[in-house]
């Protein structure tokens, strides 16, 4: 009976030691240094010059997503161009990655490993049925009793699956040592506010934390945690360092309520984080539920003050600003007006999570094309007035203009360009999941290059390099 005993003493002493399983906290930050940390002015150019200036960004779509994403950094790779007199590719000049849900895989993938990508992505991920992986993992012994405690859940297997299978242990420290573009945006979604949240130091400061021994699987975990299948990702909130003091881009925008009400609550929203007394913890689900296309932060770097994009443009370092979106957006067949029975709690409760943002990435895409021609037009008319001042006062001062004439390209790869209705059809009805057929992968991988071969902007935007 000792033997029994025993046995039974150990399996409770595991019972109680898994039941007090934790998922990994957030470093706290010891001392705020605004120009250290996984910053974009931390990261080298190496050869990757500011005149040409392309980001990407990665939509959500699971595994559809990803594929999508991988078939255009293959283009990218493939596709050789000569700027100020060197040649090389395409990809070669990425300057950033937004990525959000299923392209936040890709986008992490690439920016730690770079040429990696090409050679074994597939294998670690796409071709993977990583939904079956889960299961196993949540159905394991050891996790069942894992899971028994309130501060450890799906969310944490998964991301224990990523670190140790997808993303081999790094955290956000190895991409900083690499230092090297492209930088890295991956986006998640505070379910308190419903604000995009983005893994930066720069977002981090806010949160009195250190980003740099932070798993990147854990962010990618983050971005990727649809409602109702995943749980969500937990921060801890910290008072900010004694040292720390909040830029003025944040200060100047508390002022303009009236004047600038997107900029206003855009601040207040951040300057929340730092009552970590009232707010200190954070729940972080997938980042399409703010924006699904990752964008916003690209939209953020261009219009604020203190984003990278408008501080290279106004110091006259941009000529040719390039914007590639990448939308693995799906339009299934729409069956729900056909039948008088109203659909059910699951299905209202899908529709309710994704056509709002549907609709939201569309608009969003349409804004950056709204900036995109306010620039160019600005350019034109300041250029004009100034013919036209020259001829009228010769001699006259010259007006305040733009320190370079800069190009700007917004592109678009998305299914609903795919010329063949049967093709077309068949894109648009993949699922979102993270398995996926290996003649889907290799479907969606061929055609992203095949959309940017017929994209026109994307032919003005390699002809404008041509004619450097």
């Amino acid at each position: 009976m000792s033997g029994w005993r025993l046995l039974w003493s150990g399996v409770l002493l595991f019972w109680i030691g898994s039941g007090c399983a934790h998922y990994p906290l957030n470093a706290p930050l010891s001392r705020y240094q605004p120009t250290q940390g996984y910053r974009f002015a931390a990261l080298r150019t190496d050869g990757n010059t500011n005149s040409l200036f392309l980001c990407l960004t990665f939509s959500g779509g699971g595994t559809r997503a990803a594929a999508l994403a991988y078939g255009v950094l293959q283009k990218l790779k493939d596709t050789p161009i000569t700027w100020k007199g060197k040649e090389k590719r395409l990809l070669d000049e990425v300057d950033c990655i937004s990525a959000v849900s299923g392209g936040s895989f890709t986008a992490a993938y690439y920016a730690l490993f770079h040429e990696r990508l090409f050679t074994d992505f597939r294998t670690r991920f796409l071709e993977r049925n990583i939904e079956h992986e889960l299961k196993l993992q949540l159905f394991s012994p050891a996790n069942l009793f894992r899971l028994l405690s309130p501060y450890f859940s799906r969310i944490d297997l998964a991301a224990e699956l990523y670190h140790t299978t997808i993303f081999d242990q790094k955290t956000f420290a190895d991409l900083l040592a690499r230092g090297d573009r492209p930088f890295l945006i991956l986006n998640a979604t505070n379910l308190a506010n419903g604000e995009r949240f983005e893994f930066t130091q720069d977002q981090f400061d806010f949160l009195g934390s250190d980003l740099s021994s932070y798993p990147v699987a854990r962010a990618v975990a983050a971005s990727s945690a649809f409602p109702f299948l995943l749980s969500p990702i937990s921060l801890q909130n910290y008072p900010p360092p004694l040292d720390y003091s909040l830029p003025d881009e944040y200060k100047n925008a508390l002022q303009d309520y009236e004047t600038n009400r997107r900029r206003f609550h855009w601040a207040r929203n951040q300057i929340a984080y730092l009552d970590a007394t009232r707010r200190p913890y954070l729940h972080l689900m997938d980042g399409g539920l703010a924006d699904n296309i990752g964008l916003r932060a690209i939209e953020n770097a261009y219009r604020r003050s203190n984003g990278f994009i408008r501080m290279l443009l106004n110091a006259g370092e941009i000529e040719t600003l390039a914007l590639l979106v990448v939308n693995a957006r799906t339009a299934p067949q729409e069956r729900l007006s056909q039948q008088e029975r109203p659909p059910g709690l699951v299905t209202v409760g899908y529709k309710t999570a994704t056509i709002s943002l549907d609709n939201y990435s569309f608009e969003t895409v349409e804004l950056m094309k709204d900036l995109q021609r306010e620039r160019l037009q600005a350019q034109r008319v300041i250029e004009a007035c100034q013919r036209l001042l020259e001829e009228r006062c010769p001699g006259g001062p010259p007006l305040p203009t733009f320190p370079v004439q800069v190009r700007i390209y917004v592109i678009e790869v998305n299914f609903e360009a795919i010329r063949d209705e049967e093709r077309r059809h068949f894109f648009l009805n993949l699922p979102t999941s993270f398995a996926l057929p290996s003649d889907a992968v290799q479907a969606l991988i061929a055609v992203g290059p095949e959309l940017l071969d017929q994209s026109s902007e994307f032919q003005r935007f390699l002809q404008s390099m041509n004619q450097e």
